[in-house]
């Protein structure tokens, strides 16, 4: 493939990027002036993608923690056009559907946990937990428990950047100038272990302690005015935490004595992250609803599903055969250009043993990343679980004492690790650097990324 650049035409678009596009999470005003670079992406295979000027870069973040199967796979690219040839459009209302949205409504249904019921498409993550909502409301008012509305997130917890998900998102990021969160969300205290209250707790007394704490918000609040608690299986860009021993098996009773549904958050750990197909089978959640997106097509089309359970659907169901169809729709659910994508991308999940891969490759990574980090003064904590990984960094990690917000550790390090032709993550409200690689990394280049990353760290820090 020739990558040589056309300066020419890379110099318009730049021009035309900062004169028409709007990026999100971006510092909009030095963008515009040309004081944050613009990077035009062109093409990608396997665990690299490379730039319009030809510049080669180890993506070991997947995107956002989305191309599962990995850039340049060709059968999706097929399934695709194929689909937009054959049907490109038709919608899912009133019994609607396509051969590959049904198709693949059965493939996700297969590997979904027990006692999950029907899988209703949106196209994004925070559209899937905007329906989750919406149906928890729906199941509470069906049941004659209208009051009982309130949804508990939690701190550092990413739900979405909508009104209602960016409400549950618990990141001060997506609170700030929105006047967000709105009501009648609630948070409770984050898993994070490495920030835990009292520094001679053990992981099984600090998750008696969060499910302490839950316990007393919904009791404070009134078990039934309580609806469901909102949970990443881990948590993701609050800082890829994985929860402490027995912080589910602490949560579960809690949920369970007061009524209370569990709305599991699967938009990165699900299809193979953890090295297991769901995070809700890996931590043994028993889940009311379930959230997908980003590994269900690998984002080679924008598709979420929110997966709903035999309980929730057979209230709904008796619903609307007293009242109606059901209020509630997107104009491209079930879009068969997007369901043929993921059937395509969870057959490849399936053909290549992507979830093994995850497992063996991610603890290989694991172990490397923490062997080269073992004695580093400024090293927190190095944690992971399957293909996804973080580097947390500290002034003092003996107290966790974080360095100064202004001296932006993390971005320094990212940046740093980027010169080195590897893209990692800077994850927000710390100085933490995240790793969620394609799963078909091979463990070559995990030792690349652990090599490069040292020398990053070595750079900023010394």
């Amino acid at each position: 493939m020739d990558l040589a650049p056309d300066r020419l035409t890379n110099d318009r678009l730049a021009a035309w990027d900062r004169d028409a596009m709007f990026h999100p999470s971006t510092p909009l005003g030095s963008f515009a002036r040309g004081d944050t670079p613009s990077r035009i992406m062109s093409g990608g295979k396997g665990s690299e993608v490379w730039d319009r000027d030809g510049r080669r870069f180890l993506d070991a973040f997947a995107g956002l923690y989305c191309v599962n199967v990995g850039y340049g796979r060709t059968e999706i690219a097929d399934a695709i056009a194929e689909q937009a040839h054959e049907l490109a459009y038709y919608h899912a209302y009133v019994g609607h559907g396509t051969e590959a949205s049904i198709t693949l409504a059965h493939m996700i249904k297969e590997r979904a946990p027990a006692g999950m019921s029907k899988v209703y498409f949106g196209l994004s993550g925070s559209d899937a937990n905007e329906t989750n909502i919406k149906l928890t409301w729906a199941y509470n008012n069906l049941i004659g428990r209208p009051e009982k509305k309130k949804i508990i997130s939690r701190h550092r917890g990413y739900h979405g950047s909508g009104l209602m998900t960016g409400s549950l998102t618990g990141l001060t990021l997506f609170h700030k100038t929105f006047d967000l969160p709105l009501s009648p969300i609630l948070h409770t205290a984050a898993p994070y272990f490495a920030h835990r209250p009292d520094r001679s707790m053990d992981e099984e007394a600090f998750s008696a302690w969060c499910a302490a704490e839950l316990d007393a918000l919904i009791r404070r609040e009134g078990a039934d005015t309580i609806a469901a608690f909102v949970a990443e299986p881990m948590l993701g860009t609050g800082g890829i935490v994985p929860p402490p021993k027995g912080y589910w098996e602490a949560i579960g009773p809690v949920l369970k004595g007061h009524d209370v549904m569990l709305i599991a958050d699967e938009v990165v750990t699900g299809f193979g992250r953890l090295g297991s197909m769901f995070g809700t089978d890996h931590y043994g959640l028993k889940p009311d609803f379930i959230t997908i997106a980003k590994g269900l097509t690998s984002a080679y089309a924008p598709l979420s599903g929110s997966i709903v359970s035999d309980r929730v659907f057979d209230v709904l169901a008796e619903g609307t055969d007293k009242l109606g169809p059901i209020g509630h729709g997107w104009t491209y659910s079930a879009h068969p250009i997007c369901a043929a994508a993921g059937v395509a991308n969870l057959k490849l999940i399936d053909e290549l043993g992507l979830v093994a891969n995850a497992a063996e490759v991610g603890a290989h990574f694991r172990t490397a990343l923490a062997d080269a980090f073992a004695s580093h003064p400024n090293v927190l904590e190095v944690r992971g679980e399957g293909l996804i990984a973080a580097v947390e960094f500290a002034d003092d990690p003996e107290t966790a004492t974080m360095f100064a917000p202004e001296r932006k550790v993390g971005a320094a390090i990212a940046a740093a690790l980027l010169r080195r032709d590897v893209i990692a993550r800077a994850m927000p409200q710390g100085d933490i650097l995240g790793f969620a690689p394609p799963l078909c990394l091979t463990k070559d280049e995990a030792d690349r990324i652990v090599s490069a990353t040292a020398e990053a760290v070595e750079e900023v820090l010394g």
